[in-house]
């Protein structure tokens, strides 16, 4: 079964050059995700793995680069359910852009009735973490 999460739209005062060069290679992420909910950080440019306390381990891969407006990402190694995570930018004048994650997973009901408010709130949380994220210019 199909499902979608969708976080609110966040502002970030950076142009969306900045934002993508940030988020497109998962070493420069590790900055993006410290929380104190996050333990374990791993990665490659292309590839990370952490623990998110109270959900499990989390891989994921980069399966998609589009310059400065999207970035695909899907699960990577043991996970209980198939995923996709999409950053969508979007630069409305110099300084200012907006971003949207998106995930799609494929859960069965059950899984679905668990797991729906976890990843919300990670998902929600992401979104809140690039949004305030102060980057370097």
């Amino acid at each position: 079964m199909n499902t979608t999460f969708e976080s609110q739209v966040k502002q970030v005062s950076y142009p969306a050059e900045t934002i993508f060069s940030l988020l497109c290679d998962f070493n420069n992420f590790a900055d993006v995700m410290q929380n104190e909910r996050i333990k374990n950080w791993q990665s490659t440019s292309d590839t990370c793995r952490f623990t998110i306390e109270g959900v499990g381990e989390l891989g994921l891969r980069i399966v998609e680069r589009e310059p400065f407006s999207t970035l695909k990402y899907t699960a990577d190694g043991k996970t209980p359910f198939n995923f996709y995570l999409w950053v969508q930018i979007k630069e409305a004048a110099l300084n200012d852009s907006y971003i949207k994650l998106t995930i799609k997973a494929d859960m069965n009901p059950m899984l679905k009735m668990v797991a729906s408010q976890p990843i919300q709130k990670f998902l929600d949380m992401l979104a809140d973490t690039i949004a305030r994220h102060q980057f370097v210019r």
